[in-house]
């Protein structure tokens, strides 16, 4: 199977490892993970993603950022993984304890781990091999084990994974990283479980409501992606300033549709409608003028009987 620029698969990971050896390392760990090193300068982020969402969907087909971090003269770490593991892999453990065991990491000035859902787990577990790091956690998870957390109900197909060895309970794990970012939706309950057991002085959270799970790409929709981790890597990231650039929110499409499903469901007319006038103020919207007439008839039906 080849992808849009006419690669298959495996010409792709050749191509990763051709950068590998001229630029960092390429290494596979074990048959469900690989990792891609690129030297720059003294800032080291560490990603993890699922690497058939790099290969199907991204542009340059890298690991999350690479041309964003690279271009900063930033080095970088991409961990990758092939199916849904949560990177419960004594392969991959035993990479993270030889690249601290050798020194890898104090080799920077700064790292930074980064990752969202599946990601943002392994972004926290993995961190504690490196003291002192920076972590940024979208949508974390604290852990998937059944003891635990027993009220967890997705990612069925990871559950059956090891969850209380090296690097398994991720609170835990990023007691001794610096400042620890966690972002998420308070409204989706799930996730606001698992942000509630990452506890300490270290920990910032900040609560993006009406954001759901995906909060990651609706950033990036919105543009404020990028700003938001290069505040986390500076160490000049302030709720306040977070919360600004959420203001964006406002004039993008998916969080306006979004935000209408939620209204909907409020039985709340005269707060639906009010909400469908501020959005077709600043465009049209066929689904927000259909929601305003249902809010409006509504309305006028419970003014009749008032």
């Amino acid at each position: 199977m080849k992808d849009a620029a006419g690669q298959t698969q495996t010409e792709w990971q050749a191509n990763l490892q051709k950068i590998g050896a001229e630029q960092g390392f390429y290494e596979a760990l074990g048959d469900q993970h690989t990792a891609l090193f690129v030297e720059r300068g003294k800032t080291l982020i560490v990603t993890f993603e699922n690497l058939d969402h790099v290969y199907g969907n991204a542009q340059d087909r890298m690991p999350w950022g690479y041309d964003f971090v690279t271009s900063r003269g930033w080095s970088m770490l991409g961990l990758m993984a092939h199916d849904w593991t949560w990177y419960r892999d004594g392969h991959v453990h035993d990479f993270f304890d030889r690249l601290r065991e050798e020194g890898f990491f104090a080799r920077f000035d700064k790292v930074i781990f980064y990752g969202a859902s599946m990601g943002a787990y392994a972004a926290a577990v993995f961190s504690s091999a490196a003291p002192g790091a920076t972590v940024i956690c979208i949508s974390p998870q604290a852990t998937l084990d059944r003891e635990v957390a027993p009220w967890e109900t997705r990612y069925r197909k990871a559950w059956r994974r090891d969850y209380s060895d090296r690097y398994g309970y991720a609170p835990d794990m990023v007691a001794g990283a610096g400042a620890v970012h966690l972002f998420y939706d308070p409204r989706a309950p799930l996730d606001a479980m698992h942000a509630s057991l990452f506890r300490g002085v270290n920990l910032h959270k900040y609560r993006c409501r009406f954001m759901g799970h995906r909060i990651a790409s609706l950033w990036l929709q919105m543009g404020v992606l990028k700003p938001v981790i290069e505040g986390c890597v500076a160490g000049t990231m302030t709720a306040s300033d977070f919360y600004t650039l959420l203001r964006r929110r406002r004039d993008t499409p998916r969080y306006q549709k979004e935000m209408l499903q939620t209204l909907e469901k409020l039985n709340r007319p005269r707060l639906l409608a009010r909400y469908c006038r501020a959005v077709l103020a600043r465009r049209r919207g066929p689904h927000f003028r259909k929601a305003l007439r249902a809010a409006e008839d509504r309305i006028a039906k419970y003014d009749r009987k008032g």
